[in-house]
């Protein structure tokens, strides 16, 4: 397995596990007495759970599962694949940093933040894109 898909799987659990705990954490308002304004997480829940988990699960495997692209890059560009997985962590922690600021205070350079987190984000799935496109094949 190569060491970019272990990273995009340890890295999809992680997400995974920071989702639950957040869902978790969502809904101890209606149980506990925690204040409601914990609902600016709600984004972050999904976010995390949608593009921290599933797709850098399916990102991961997709790299290291689907056909060869040539015989001496089995897999495509490694840079670019590496890229990726920069990219869109580092829009996920944008992200995570961003979205919940931006709820409370909105109209401050933190929606900025949150803009960038989504560019590179997009950028992540178009480096993803490019580097499998040639991959999905006829036998």
């Amino acid at each position: 397995m190569p060491a970019v898909t272990r990273w995009f799987i340890k890295a999809g659990l992680a997400y995974l596990v920071a989702a639950l705990l957040l869902g978790v954490a969502l809904t101890a308002p209606s149980v506990l007495s925690v204040p409601p304004s914990i609902a600016v997480w709600a984004p972050l829940y999904f976010h995390f759970f949608m593009v921290g988990w599933v797709a850098q699960l399916i990102f991961g495997v997709v790299y290291w599962m689907f056909p060869r692209y040539t015989r001496d890059q089995p897999r495509g560009s490694e840079t670019l694949a590496l890229a990726t997985f920069i990219l869109l962590n580092a829009g996920l922690i944008l992200r995570a940093v961003g979205e919940p600021v931006n709820s409370l205070r909105p109209g401050t350079i933190w929606g900025w933040i949150v803009a960038l987190s989504a560019v590179l984000q997009w950028l992540a799935g178009t480096a993803f894109v490019c580097n499998t496109w040639a991959r999905v094949k006829e036998r």
